[in-house]
């Protein structure tokens, strides 16, 4: 936890980007019955019949100094579609820095053999040259921004029934891109000494 809050309270550096990366599923589903139009006062009404079409993945970068998001949707969230991803920071999007810190959790794809998996070995060990991973702890997740971000995301975008891949990107998309135009920070105020005294229940207990 401590790694963590003290990497968000370091300076802004653009040649050693902080880069959080979560992800999330958005449940495809189609209404049976036409919805309620809105009106002054009253939302958008639904009926409670609807039919599931599957479910998308979105994938969430997130540079909170900087002011960038980036979402990637994609059918699946396997090993290789996460290699994909660190091989875009480092290729399309950071290719001129020193190294990228990338704050994640503890999922079974978010390890270096994801990348083995995906890329021949030398390629693997390229990427890999260009990463450093923060992990967040087990149950603190909350410790990674890109997580509040796909909450905003999920609110500001996704909070109605969407029932087509296509159609969830394209307002994805013009989300991503109004957020990154208004360039919307993150100021992290949470210390690692405000953790040691309103989390100290999280720390071992010494006895002299």
């Amino acid at each position: 936890m401590e790694d963590i809050l003290d990497l968000y309270h370091e300076p802004y550096d653009p040649m050693r980007p902080i880069v959080c990366f979560d992800e999330a599923t958005k449940q495809l589903i189609r209404s049976l019955r036409t919805a309620l139009p809105m009106k002054p006062g009253q939302l958008q009404r639904y009926d409670y019949e609807y039919e599931r079409l599957g479910s998308a993945n979105i994938f969430m970068f997130c540079e909170p100094l900087a002011g960038w998001r980036h979402v990637k949707v994609t059918d699946q969230r396997t090993m290789i579609d996460y290699a994909h991803c660190m091989k875009y920071l480092v290729d399309e999007k950071y290719p001129n820095v020193e190294i990228i810190r990338v704050v994640q959790d503890n999922l079974n794809t978010h390890t270096p053999a994801s990348l083995y998996k995906a890329f021949p070995p030398e390629e693997a060990h390229r990427i890999l040259q260009r990463l450093k991973f923060h992990y967040t702890p087990k149950h603190g997740s909350w410790l990674n921004i890109a997580e509040i971000e796909l909450s905003v995301l999920s609110s500001q975008c996704l909070n109605r029934r969407i029932d087509n891949k296509v159609f969830l990107i394209k307002e994805i998309t013009a989300w991503n891109d109004d957020r990154n135009n208004k360039a919307k920070v993150v100021d992290w105020q949470f210390t690692t000494e405000d953790a040691r005294i309103k989390l100290k229940r999280l720390y071992p207990s010494f006895h002299s």
